[in-house]
């Protein structure tokens, strides 16, 4: 069952009510506490994927099932956080669990193709138009790079133009701390949304930029829509100028059956893939024209290489045919768009005068402790922390389970009921807590 809500605490002190909803967290958690901290003898800080860590402890979770997840301590969620947009099937999807069994028995790592790589690959050709030809790697990260690789390569120009606050997997993070890993290509950095602004920047170096990489969406900066000006912009300098527009989709492709792409009208020349396509296993792609694409052909002398021992991982593949083959058709993917405007437009009424507000688009969404309408990601301020971390705690303590960011990624099996406790939880939240609250001081 849920770890249940602590009594309302009335006290105005911001960081004295995050001490108290942290010592709530950790009282009604000691099996996670217990497993971190065996876990920091030999995993660097205790887990192996920084976005899963935040103090004082991250909670351990022992199963999920439709869209429950119940921790090693017997608390009960339900899963908003949705693998950060993987997660798009649930904990235990019938069809694709079929698949992934039948797979087993027939053998892994066969070391050759097969033939649910072309079966999957023409799925996702048959989704987007601007996919003439694709290739498949384990995660999005790797899709990015090798996209960045294709496009540089093909025009001849090393420069890639990105924007600030984006994340294009682990080592291509563009916030202010992440120079450190990201991996030292030749980026020009412009302004999200500023269409003008970083039109002139590819024009302006038309000779060095070869690519421009951008998200219709950003996700892990904060859930930011790209308009469809801002999108057209860079479509029309990309195409003046020769270089390559690769449309990172690795999240927001659930929007539609085509990808976000496909809702804004905007055809990029390149397009990236990963998270939930392969049904919940490691999965990521890249693809778009076939010219481009063609420098992977193995049949042409000169061919570049793109290696990867399980970019075609039996259970990938497997899972993929049946997740988009069966699964996440053109219904499905506007049902989960609709269900998730609704969840917003509840949320935001919930929070109505609090100062707090929830961006995103369809399935996808994250809060705000500031003024909208937001254009661009931004350095939060030490109170908007706090803030973002007592929402998160109060909700865990409620039974709901967000990314620590407090980013929502619906899965397919949320339904209503599951949507209006999440609206009800934040209603009370901005009520108990309207003292420390920017809307109602």
């Amino acid at each position: 069952m849920p770890a249940g809500p602590s009594a309302p605490l009335r006290n105005s002190d911001l960081p004295a009510l995050l001490t108290e909803a942290r010592d709530a967290y950790a009282q009604a958690r000691p099996a996670s506490a217990a497993l971190h901290e065996t876990a920091r003898q030999s995993l660097a800080g205790g887990n192996t994927r920084s976005v899963l860590f935040y103090t004082p402890f991250p909670t351990a979770m022992a199963r999920g099932a439709g869209c429950r997840l119940w921790d090693v301590d017997g608390h009960e969620y339900i899963d908003f956080c949705g693998e950060y947009s993987a997660g798009l099937f649930g904990h235990s999807e019938p069809r694709i669990q079929a698949a992934l069994r039948a797979a087993m028995e027939r053998g892994m790592n066969l070391a050759a193709v097969g033939a649910d790589e072309g079966r999957l690959a023409a799925l996702i050709q048959a989704r987007f138009p601007s996919i003439e030809r694709v290739r498949f790697t384990n995660s999005g990260t790797e899709a990015n790079i090798m996209a960045l690789t294709a496009a540089r390569n093909f025009t001849g120009r090393p420069g890639i133009l990105a924007f600030r606050g984006g994340y294009h997997g682990g080592v291509l993070l563009f916030t202010p701390g992440a120079e450190a890993v990201t991996l030292p290509l030749p980026f020009t950095l412009a302004d999200y949304n500023d269409g003008p602004g970083a039109a002139a920047l590819i024009r302006r170096h038309a000779d060095s930029i070869g690519a421009v990489i951008v998200e219709p969406m950003m996700g892990a900066g904060g859930c930011i829509p790209a308009s469809a000006e801002f999108l057209q912009a860079l479509r029309e300098a990309a195409s003046e100028t020769g270089a390559v527009l690769i449309l990172d989709e690795v999240m927001c492709s659930r929007h539609s059956e085509g990808g976000l792409q496909a809702r804004l009208g905007i055809t990029p020349d390149m397009t990236t893939l990963g998270k939930y396509m392969a049904g919940g296993m490691s999965f990521g792609g890249f693809g778009g024209r076939a010219d481009i694409m063609a420098q992977f052909d193995g049949h042409r002398p000169g061919s570049l290489p793109h290696a990867g021992t399980f970019n075609n991982n039996v259970f990938s593949m497997a899972a993929g045919v049946v997740a988009l083959g069966e699964v996440f058709g053109a219904s499905e993917a506007a049902a989960l768009y609709d269900r998730g405007e609704a969840l917003r437009a509840a949320l935001n009424e919930a929070a109505e005068g609090s100062g707090l507000h929830f961006t995103g688009a369809g399935s996808m969404m994250a809060p705000h402790f500031r003024p909208g309408p937001l254009l661009r990601p931004y350095a939060s301020t030490a109170e908007e922390e706090q803030l973002r971390e007592l929402l998160f705690l109060d909700l865990m303590a409620e039974g709901l389970y967000l990314a620590r960011r407090g980013m929502i990624a619906l899965s397919l099996p949320i339904g209503e009921a599951e949507c209006d406790w999440l609206a009800a939880a934040v209603r009370r939240f901005c009520t108990e807590r309207a003292a420390v609250l920017p809307g109602l001081r």
